[in-house]
């Protein structure tokens, strides 16, 4: 396992900070549902090379992304269309479109593919934006764990709330009862419920930067750190608005 350590940090840093990201860093190196632990690796190294890539510095910067065409400059050997998808989640999410990803798909991603990306991609954004902030250096990634991939796919999903298949919001009595209290959540959480453990990841990440999920819509609920409930949406919401997020 490659544990993840702040002990240098130049700030005090709480030790489930740590934890958490050292959790993620190993299930990152594991197969997933769809990806082996090399790609899911891979993965994570085009989405922090994203930002140098040429093309998706031109495309951020036309008024249609789909005026700019040629190739990523990647540092992978995942196919092409997995390249589009984590560059353009990462430098360009705001401009995702229906038939965009329609396109990934014609090219030979499947959804749950595309929706393991999104989750490697939130979850590695987390860490490296943590790792930023508090002036730490971005922690190796980790070395792959052989395997193959389960194939996994949630037996209850519906298809017509979305881009992509998500569990229903009533999940009681399925194996992902446990991602969210049956009836109770918002889409931004079912979104990448497709790959169950993405959400796992997420809720794990989630109750150390913010608040666990099952407390976010009580307003009345804080965690008792060094800020308050109301600073962290001021903040929240500033950084949302700086990053053109759509919630």
């Amino acid at each position: 396992m490659t544990t993840i350590s702040y002990s240098d940090a130049r700030y005090p840093i709480r030790p489930d900070f740590a934890q958490a990201h050292s959790r993620f860093w190993e299930s990152l190196a594991r197969p997933g549902a769809w990806w082996t632990g090399a790609e899911r690796v891979a993965i994570a190294r085009e989405a922090r090379a994203a930002p140098q890539c040429r093309l998706c510095l031109a495309a951020r910067a036309a008024l249609s992304p789909a005026a700019v065409t040629g190739k990523h400059d990647r540092v992978s050997d995942l196919p092409e269309t997995a390249v589009d998808a984590v560059h353009r989640i990462v430098t360009d999410a705001a401009r995702l479109s229906p038939s965009w990803y329609r396109k990934r798909i014609e090219s030979g991603l499947s959804d749950g593919h595309y929706v393991e990306i999104v989750g490697i991609v939130v979850a590695l954004s987390s860490v490296d934006a943590f790792c930023r902030a508090m002036g730490v250096p971005l922690p190796p990634l980790p070395e792959p764990v052989a395997g193959e991939p389960s194939g996994y796919r949630p037996a209850r999903l519906v298809s017509d709330e979305g881009w992509v298949p998500m569990v229903p919001p009533d999940n009681a009595g399925t194996v992902e009862a446990d991602l969210w209290p049956s009836g109770r959540t918002g889409n931004v959480i079912r979104a990448m419920s497709l790959v169950p453990d993405a959400v796992r990841t997420l809720k794990d990440l989630s109750a150390v930067h913010y608040l666990a999920n099952e407390n976010v819509r009580k307003a009345g609920v804080d965690r008792g750190g060094a800020l308050t409930r109301s600073q962290m949406e001021l903040l929240a919401g500033r950084v949302s608005a700086l990053n053109r997020c759509y919630y």
